[in-house]
């Protein structure tokens, strides 16, 4: 398994294409060779091409804003086959009264559809609303019961899933085989986001339910840095994931 960074950690430092680049820089001085786009200004997929291998970096994963990945899937398809990447990411859905369960399943089974007849994959990314019940089952559960998983994966949040009352570790191999990237976000008291192995998550059993999952990459990713520079941030998560034998 290969680490990576998911840029909503430096989301801030790339609204501009100058500071998108210079902050790819950065990441890549850290010593990650692979990355999620999201959060960041819009960019040309050819700009992101150029840039990318500038830095010896690789894009496993993104983020699409909706009206994007709803309105143009086919150019969103184009666009990650331009830059080298498998996987299209939806980040956040509600599931309240206005984003219902049933408005999703109208919604993206079909564009998950559309995205792997393109050659790509769609992958969803859970907060902690998925642990709702829906009847005897919670949310998370009656996805991945209800569409196919070679039709959507799931980026799973170490973080979030802790934050809904689930255990990690265990959601990871329950959705093994669909699972090819996770985040990776500490857990402190508080309901604090922390640094890699700064909280309480128990990672190394995260890592063994990753690598029996068939997970390809785990993401650092840090919504929120408490005030402290997030490209330090990634690096102290980046130093504790090598000496445990990653990189």
């Amino acid at each position: 398994m290969q680490i990576g960074a998911q840029f909503f950690t430096v989301r801030n430092q790339c609204q501009t294409l100058d500071d998108f680049a210079l902050t790819l820089r950065k990441v890549a001085d850290i010593g990650y060779k692979t990355v999620q786009i999201s959060g960041t200004c819009p960019y040309d997929a050819e700009w992101l091409k150029a840039q990318l291998a500038a830095n010896d970096l690789q894009c496993v994963l993104t983020h699409i804003p909706v009206p994007r990945l709803v309105g143009e899937t086919q150019q969103v398809i184009a666009d990650h086959h331009v830059f080298g990447c498998e996987n299209i990411g939806l980040g956040w859905y509600a599931f309240n009264e206005t984003d219902t369960y049933e408005k999703f399943m109208e919604t993206y089974p079909r564009v998950a559809e559309e995205i792997r007849a393109g050659g790509r994959y769609f992958m969803y990314h859970n907060h902690d609303q998925e642990f709702k019940r829906l009847g005897d089952q919670i949310i998370l559960e009656k996805l991945a019961q209800e569409i196919p998983a070679d039709v959507m994966g799931f980026t799973l949040d170490t973080f979030w899933i802790q934050a809904g009352g689930g255990d990690p570790a265990q959601w990871v191999k329950n959705l093994a085989g669909r699972v090819p990237v996770i985040h990776l976000k500490d857990y402190a008291y508080g309901r604090k986001m922390a640094v890699v192995g700064e909280g309480n998550i128990n990672f190394d059993r995260v890592f063994s339910a990753a690598e029996e999952s068939g997970t390809k990459y785990m993401l650092v990713e840090q919504d929120d840095c408490n005030g402290e520079d997030p490209i330090e941030c990634l690096r102290r998560s980046y130093e504790y994931l090598k000496a445990c034998g990653f990189n």
